[in-house]
């Protein structure tokens, strides 16, 4: 699909599509075009329809992967193929709303002391201090750290926004040492051609390693730390204006779900039990 790739790729650039999302976009086609073995322009809406229908059903996707597929598909066909009236649908999801098991500071510590690779200590310190997501640490320019003013600033993250974060005293000289033994030009964490960044998958892996060092048993991957983050400036007292502000969340309600998370705001509340003015026993 040559020509209508670059035609598609150039459709999600006019419309503003971050390269995260162009190249899901890009994916899903590829992948529809791969399992039917022909040109996607070639396939019908309804084989379209019974394709999303095999990845939940035999392949088990989760709900959210084949969300992407079919936004994916409906781009293509509506927009590349100029099919408007192209409609795919997959059931809603119904999944049970669960809060992410938090990282306490002693897990934290206990994981950069398990670090002993220099680099990889300074990605983990990185996505806990700054609270990054996933692809924002792995698309750090060494441009980014700014000393002068300690920020740290995040390019086109989520939603296509810059933001600035913090950058800590403690982090700066993590990352200056970092710099001096691996001498990092354009990306700040580089794969194994210093031209390009690190992939999602090594930064994933240096995590799970790590948190295994550390004897942590806790559910959760590198996003781990940015939840930790949040969760930690709550207990410290910074206000939740802020908090939204360095996490990057378009909308407040992203950032109050850390109100449940915060040992210091369950801690701190009693049980309406204590408050009960309960009447000494009467004597029997």
């Amino acid at each position: 699909m040559g020509a209508l790739r670059k035609q598609m790729d150039g459709d999600l650039v006019v419309r503003g599509m971050s390269v995260r999302t162009r190249e899901a976009y890009l994916g899903a086609v590829a992948g529809l075009a791969k399992h039917y073995r022909r040109a996607p322009d070639r396939i019908s809406e309804s084989e379209v329809q019974r394709y999303l229908l095999h990845l939940i059903e035999e392949r088990k996707l989760a709900w959210s992967s084949c969300n992407v597929v079919a936004q994916g598909l409906k781009f293509f066909y509506r927009v590349t193929l100029k099919r408007t009236e192209a409609q795919f649908t997959i059931p809603r999801a119904r999944q049970p709303q669960k809060l992410p098991q938090i990282l306490s500071r002693e897990e934290i510590v206990a994981l950069f002391e398990k670090t002993v690779n220099r680099k990889h200590r300074a990605i983990l310190m990185t996505a806990y201090g700054a609270g990054l997501r996933l692809n924002e640490i792995c698309h750090l320019k060494v441009s980014d750290i700014d000393s002068d003013r300690m920020t740290i600033r995040v390019e086109q993250g989520k939603g296509a926004k810059d933001r600035y974060t913090l950058l800590s005293p403690r982090l700066l000289g993590e990352l200056r040492r970092y710099w001096v033994a691996h001498r990092p030009k354009e990306w700040l964490f580089t794969a194994r051609n210093p031209e390009r960044p690190i992939y999602d998958q090594t930064v994933q892996r240096i995590f799970y390693a790590a948190k295994d060092r550390a004897g942590i048993k806790k559910d959760c991957g590198i996003h781990g730390l940015r939840h930790a983050f949040a969760t930690h400036l709550l207990e410290a007292g910074v206000d939740i204006h802020t908090i939204q502000r360095l996490m990057g969340h378009g909308h407040i309600s992203s950032t109050l779900r850390y109100f449940h998370l915060a040992r210091k705001h369950l801690a701190g509340t009693p049980s309406p039990l204590e408050l009960l003015e309960t009447a000494p026993p009467k004597p029997r």
